[in-house]
């Protein structure tokens, strides 16, 4: 029975590496005469516009702890205002609309600071802001917007 066993064992494993060898085999018969077929990798790169809001999606945040947590609010991020000059992946949606509310977000953020009595209304003002240009520009990110709003529950 044992050397049955060992039989059994050896045709099971021959079996199962030439199965497996034919397999390579045919899809790389494949691949060579399909070469237009073949895919490549293309490394995603992030749009200046795309790096700086992940950048103050971070930051505000941080400010939404620490406004939550009565803390000292800092000073405002000079790098927001190259919200105006960063070059975005499609340059034609650096629009009126886009730069009106840009324009608007600024404000809202610079009255969080200049303002810490009433930070968390300019804070969720700020986010509102966001939102209501993604709604028309892209609005991919609005589950994840929606999470740095200070609920007043």
């Amino acid at each position: 029975m044992n050397q049955m066993y060992k039989l059994f064992l050896l045709l099971f494993l021959v079996g199962f590496c030439s199965c497996k060898e034919a397999n390579v085999e045919a899809t790389e018969k494949e691949a060579q005469a399909n070469p237009s077929e073949k895919k490549s990798f293309e490394m995603y790169s992030m749009s200046e516009m795309a790096l700086l809001m992940e950048q103050m999606y971070v930051d505000n945040e941080r400010l939404k702890n620490k406004i939550k947590n009565g803390e000292d609010l800092g000073e405002f991020p000079i790098h927001f205002a190259n919200i105006h000059s960063a070059i975005m992946t499609d340059p034609s949606e650096n629009d009126a609309f886009f730069k009106e509310q840009a324009a608007l977000f600024l404000k809202a953020q610079e009255q969080i600071y200049a303002d810490p009595e009433k930070a968390e209304t300019h804070y969720n003002n700020a986010i509102q802001a966001c939102i209501r240009c993604h709604e028309v520009k892209c609005g991919g990110p609005i589950p994840r917007i929606k999470k740095l709003i200070i609920s007043t529950k």
